[in-house]
C-alpha cells in the first residue's frame, strides 16, 4: 500500500494494486457510516469500434441484465433493500458504475459487482429491447431537442478526426445495428481488472477494503495486458468554422463557440492550469469579464459563461456561450464577446482580479470534497483519464502558482476565433 497526502485535513488516501491488476483507491470519510463504492472502467465512447458508435453506452445499460449467479433485478432490489443509491454513467474516455450504502453493506456490493465484472449473460431478450431504450433516450434527449443538436454538431466539427466528435449515445443509424456479439465482444475485451479502478469512499478503513476486495474481485483472473487506447488524433485546425440550427422549438437564440485545447493529460507546462483559470476569469462567475461586460455594463446578454473540459485523456473543448438579451443579434453578441478574449490575449490581468478568480476556482473543488459521492469522482476521473493520485493534491499549489502572465499567454495561444468553432442557435421564423 502506499499512503499519500491527504487532499483535506479530514481526508486521507491510499492506493494499492492486487495480483489480478485491479487498481484500488480508498478515500477514507469518517464523518459517516456510509460508504460510496464505485467502478471505473478505462473505456468510453472515444473507444466504440468505427461503425459501431454507443456501444460502451449500450452495455452500460446491458450490465444490469444479470449474470450466471445472480438473476436481471437482483443486484439493483438488494441495493434498494438495503436502503442505498446506484447508478452508472458512460463518458468519452470511462465507464462507472457506484452505489451509495451503510458500510456494513460494502462486502455485498463488491460480491455484486466483481460477479458482473466477469459472468454477464446477455439473451436477445435482453438485447433488443434495450437497444429500442436506448434509441427512444437519443430521441428524448438529443433529435427533439434543438440546443443539443447543436452541441452534437458544434463537437462534430470541432473533432473531425478524433472520435470525441462522435455522441456518448452514438449515432442513430449506428445504434440501430448494435447487437449481443458487439456487446459481448465490447465487454470481453475492456471489462477485466487490469482495465478496472475500484474506489472505495467512507467510513473504511484500508485493510478492511483490502481484505473485501481481495475476497470478491480478487478472485477474478487476470486476462492478459489491459487493452491500449489507439486514437488518432485531431489535426490542429486552421480555419474558422461556423453551425447554424434554426427550429420552431427554439425558446431563446444561443451563441457558443468552442476552442481546441489541451488537457491535463497532455498539456506542456502550466497550460492546463492557466486554461481552468482562465475560464473562471472569462465566465465562472457573476464577477466574471464575460458577465460585468455583456451583461451588466453593455446589457447584451442575460446570460454568458464558459467550460473546460480539463480532465480528458485526449485534446479537448474550451466553450463560451451566451444568450441575447431582447433586440441585440447573436453575431453582435460574438463579436463583443471576442473583444472579451482579445483583452484578455492582450493585456495582463490585475493581480487582484487573478487572485479572486483563483480563490473561487479552488472553493468549488472544496466543497466538491465535502460530498463523498464527488470526491470519488475526482479521483476516478482523473485516474480513468491517465492523471495521478498525487495531481489531485497538488493541484491547489500548482492553481495558485499561474500568474496573469500564463492567462495573457493561453488566451492569445488558444482562443483565436479564427480557429475555433461557432454555433448560433436561433428561432425559426
Amino acid at each position: 500500500m502506499s499512503q499519500n497526502q491527504p487532499v483535506s485535513s479530514t481526508t486521507a488516501i491510499t492506493d494499492y494494486e492486487l495480483e489480478n491488476g485491479l487498481q484500488i483507491v480508498v478515500i477514507e470519510d469518517h464523518r459517516t457510516p456510509v460508504a460510496t463504492h464505485m467502478v471505473w472502467y478505462k473505456n468510453g465512447s472515444a473507444d466504440d469500434p468505427q461503425g459501431k458508435s454507443g456501444i460502451a453506452h449500450f452495455l452500460e445499460h446491458l450490465m444490469f441484465k444479470g449474470t450466471k449467479t445472480h438473476p436481471k433485478g437482483e443486484f439493483s432490489n438488494i441495493v434498494a433493500e438495503l436502503g442505498g443509491q446506484e447508478n452508472a454513467f458512460t463518458s468519452v474516455d470511462y465507464t462507472a458504475y457506484y452505489q451509495r450504502i451503510a458500510k456494513e453493506h460494502l462486502g455485498t456490493m463488491m460480491s455484486f459487482e466483481a460477479d458482473r465484472m466477469i459472468n454477464l449473460i446477455l439473451s436477445e431478450e435482453d438485447v433488443n429491447p434495450e437497444r429500442e431504450v436506448v434509441l427512444e433516450e437519443r430521441l428524448m434527449r438529443t433529435d427533439s431537442d434543438p440546443g443539443a443538436q447543436l452541441q452534437e454538431s458544434i463537437a462534430a466539427t470541432l473533432f473531425t478526426h478524433h472520435p470525441y466528435g462522435t455522441p456518448i449515445i452514438g449515432w442513430e443509424h449506428e445504434i440501430r445495428d448494435l447487437n449481443r456479439e458487439d456487446a459481448l465482444d465490447y465487454y470481453t475485451r475492456f471489462y477485466t481488472p487490469e482495465n478496472a479502478i475500484l474506489i472505495v469512499a467512507g467510513d473504511v478503513s484500508p485493510e478492511d477494503v483490502k481484505r473485501l476486495a481481495q475476497e470478491t474481485y480478487g478472485k477474478i483472473p487476470r486476462h492478459n495486458l489491459a487493452p491500449q487506447r489507439v486514437r488518432t488524433l485531431e489535426p490542429a485546425p486552421r480555419t474558422a468554422r461556423r453551425v447554424s440550427m434554426t427550429d420552431e422549438k427554439v425558446e431563446q437564440p444561443v451563441f457558443q463557440q468552442a476552442f481546441l485545447v489541451p488537457t491535463y493529460r497532455i498539456a506542456k507546462g502550466n497550460d492546463a492550469e492557466a486554461l481552468d483559470v482562465l475560464c473562471q476569469l472569462l465566465g465562472g462567475s457573476s464577477v466574471s469579464r464575460l458577465y460585468k461586460t455583456l451583461v451588466i455594463e453593455k446589457e447584451m446578454a442575460t446570460n454568458v459563461g464558459c467550460w473546460y473540459m480539463s480532465t480528458a485523456l485526449d485534446q479537448a473543448q474550451f466553450m463560451l456561450y451566451g444568450v441575447p438579451r431582447e433586440g441585440i443579434t447573436l453575431e453582435a453578441l460574438e463579436q463583443a464577446s471576442n473583444a472579451v478574449i482579445s483583452e484578455l490575449a492582450s493585456n495582463l490581468v490585475p493581480e487582484a482580479e487573478l487572485e479572486r478568480a483563483k480563490t473561487r476556482l479552488m472553493a468549488d473543488v472544496i466543497y466538491a470534497q465535502d460530498n463523498q459521492t464527488s470526491l470519488a469522482r475526482i479521483y476516478g476521473t482523473t485516474l480513468a483519464t491517465g492523471s495521478s493520485i498525487e495531481s489531485v493534491a497538488q493541484w491547489p499549489q500548482m492553481i495558485e502558482a499561474v500568474t496573469s502572465e500564463d492567462v495573457r499567454r493561453v488566451a492569445a495561444k488558444y482562443l483565436n476565433p479564427q480557429i475555433a468553432v461557432t454555433g448560433h442557435l436561433l428561432k425559426a421564423a
